[in-house]
């Protein structure tokens, strides 16, 4: 039997754990949607890996209250490696394609990056709030459909530099995939290699500068060139994701 499942953060449980209150949006969705009344059992996961059987014990406008039974395993088991997906940003509805479907692959985290290329452009701190809210909004929506209990966080825009130099230093497997001057993923690699922790960086409609790219070399980051066909950004993004997960992770 499909599980009705239901998000709620950490500081959403009561101190004592032993319930949990679910916000408006979750709360209209129990009861008007699913139309779940108390007494019924739910299942409630709170985005970093956790999830409870729940049984409902009231019903308002405005909240829900559930009673906790048990934690429980989630219905979908989360990938052995640690993938962060680094993404110049991409026209219209495109990244939230990418953020979309690279949630349901398994990445941990989003990086949006700001890269010189890019025909994207951010005016101001409200827009690029806007943006960060409802991309984690369609991250959170992708990890319930998907039977996961993490939701991956999706960070503020990086710039391009600040965002080779920190993932490097976190000792990592760090991959830039380019349509030109990269060797083949397996080349980068190595057939044998195993890694539990890799951040994946993948550019624009437009590409790489020349200089994007000798500053990811300096930084020891590996390049990649995916065969002899270009793919759209967001194509690229969500392949790379597809294959990292089939080589290091769960996507067999």
């Amino acid at each position: 039997m499909t599980r009705r499942r239901f998000y709620a953060p950490p500081g959403s449980f009561e101190a004592s754990h032993n319930a949990v209150t679910l916000s408006t949006d979750e709360a209209r969705h129990l009861r008007d949607v699913l139309r779940l009344s108390p007494e019924e059992h739910a299942f409630v996961f709170d985005g970093q890996g956790h999830e409870y059987e729940c049984v409902i014990s009231e019903v308002r406008r405005d909240f829900a209250r559930l009673s906790i039974v048990s934690e429980v395993s989630p219905t979908r088991p989360e990938s052995p490696l640690n993938l962060t997906l680094a993404v110049a940003l991409l026209k219209g509805e495109k990244f939230d394609l990418v953020v979309q479907k690279s949630t349901e692959l398994g990445v941990v985290a989003i990086v949006p990056v700001i890269t010189k290329l890019a025909d994207v452009r951010l005016r101001d701190p409200s827009e690029t709030q806007k943006r960060v809210t409802r991309w984690q909004r369609i991250a959170l929506e992708a990890a319930k459909q998907s039977g996961r209990a993490l939701v991956p966080q999706v960070a503020a825009p990086s710039n391009f530099a600040n965002l080779l130099e920190t993932r490097q230093s976190n000792h990592e497997t760090c991959l830039m995939f380019s349509e030109r001057l990269g060797k083949s993923l397996w080349d980068a690699i190595g057939e044998d290699a195993e890694t539990k922790s890799v951040t994946a960086l993948v550019g624009s409609e437009g590409g790489w500068s020349d200089e994007e790219i000798s500053l990811a070399s300096k930084w020891d980051w590996k390049v990649v060139t995916l065969g002899g066909r270009i793919l759209r950004a967001e194509t690229a993004a969500i392949t790379i994701c597809a294959l990292l997960e089939h080589r290091f992770g769960d996507l067999n």
